[in-house]
């Protein structure tokens, strides 16, 4: 499982911490997002420990932040991603 990575699809609410003159105002997104093996490990892993299901989402919001919103670091750098709202929250192998 977690050497593959995983797929996240969800409908939910993304707002920013940013660099000055950029908007973070929330706004309700569907996304479907690959995430590395890394994420996958990390969200694997907390569960096994009993994580809570914030700090699941905790996970899944920084592999989306890493992934989506930064391109895996090529831009955005300073972006802080918050998942809120979360309508649905679909997560395959």
């Amino acid at each position: 499982m977690a050497s593959t990575g995983i797929r996240v699809e969800t409908r939910a609410r993304f707002g920013f911490t940013a660099a000055a003159g950029s908007s973070d105002d929330g706004r309700i997104r569907r996304l479907t997002q690959p995430l590395p093996p890394r994420y996958a490990a990390r969200l694997f892993g907390a569960r096994a420990a009993g994580a809570r299901d914030e700090d699941l989402q905790a996970v899944i919001a920084e592999g989306l932040q890493d992934q989506y919103f930064q391109d895996g670091g090529r831009r955005a750098a300073g972006l802080h991603v918050q998942f809120t709202d979360i309508d649905y929250l679909d997560i395959q192998l």
